[in-house]
């Protein structure tokens, strides 16, 4: 084929790249657009309505002395920190376990065991929350004698073990055949190649589960209600009842007094952006994965 003929060809696939597309198809395509902008704000609008809601009604209860004070004196310290103790304990507990049942489900083979295991997973995820606490209630709680963050944290660990357990085996799974076999080639163990090549090529995907599942941790008040309960002032110990952000909102939600109600919406603030961070930290984890 001639260099004529060459340029003739590319000259007429250029031209039917961009002809105009007949109108019957940029009116469908231009209705198609309409419809899905119409039907995502409509399911932005309740996000949006509750979002306004809770901004309209707390940031003018919004102090700074309220982040330092127990929920006694109208503030909300104890309630932050017993969070992040509870959620803090969940995630020492259930991160070393998820990440390694995870990575045994992606790299150790289709055994009998290991779908056992992965089917108990899928199970656990969809247990309901309160059914969770009543769990931790009659495992800690009643061995114990006491409500504690100790028992809370257990709690959260039962909810966060299957999202990242999923989440790492899923993670796990997208990384390259061809990067194993390049270290087999190499000379590198299956141990090596594991834990050197595959789960280090994850870890942006293993972040992006384990916090998602810590987002979600600090949003849940059923199995706190169960085993961390609440305290008005500040917690003694690990082994005594603990105060957390979403207990105080549902505590306090119906209290008739002006003050407490008003604690109930800024508290919401606070823990919808706590959420709303580790949201945004995931997202940017991804994002730089890509």
């Amino acid at each position: 084929m001639s260099g004529y003929q060459k340029s003739e060809i590319d000259k007429s696939l250029t031209a039917e790249l961009y002809r105009p597309l007949p109108t019957g198809r940029l009116l469908f395509n231009y209705g198609m657009n309409a419809i899905a902008f119409a039907l995502t704000g409509l399911a932005l609008i309740p996000l949006l309505s509750i979002l306004w809601e809770i901004l309209h009604r707390g940031i003018s209860g919004l102090k700074a002395d309220m982040f330092v004070k127990s929920v006694i004196d109208y503030g909300f310290g104890n309630a932050i920190l017993g969070t992040v103790t509870v959620v803090g304990i969940g995630s020492l507990l259930s991160i070393p376990v998820g990440m390694l049942t995870g990575i045994f489900l992606a790299e150790f083979g289709q055994t009998n065991p290991t779908r056992v295991v992965r089917f108990i997973a899928t199970i656990l995820s969809g247990v309901p929350s309160i059914v969770v606490g009543v769990f931790a209630y009659g495992v800690i709680v009643l061995v114990t004698k006491g409500f504690s963050a100790i028992a809370g944290g257990f709690a959260l660990a039962v909810i966060m073990l299957p999202i990242i357990v999923l989440t790492t085996e899923e993670a796990l799974k997208l990384i390259p055949v061809e990067q194993r076999l390049a270290s087999a080639a190499l000379g590198g163990t299956r141990f090596q190649t594991t834990f050197r090549i595959v789960v280090t090529a994850a870890i942006p995907g293993i972040t992006t589960g384990i916090l998602l599942a810590v987002a979600r941790a600090a949003g849940e008040t059923a199995p706190l209600l169960f085993t961390a309960l609440f305290s008005l002032d500040w917690s003694a110990d690990l082994l005594s009842p603990t105060a957390s952000l979403p207990v105080l909102i549902f505590n306090l939600y119906n209290d008739p007094d002006p003050q407490k109600n008003q604690l109930v919406w800024t508290t919401s603030i606070v823990l919808l952006s706590l959420v709303l961070c580790v949201s945004l930290i995931s997202r940017l984890i991804t994002r730089k994965r890509k």
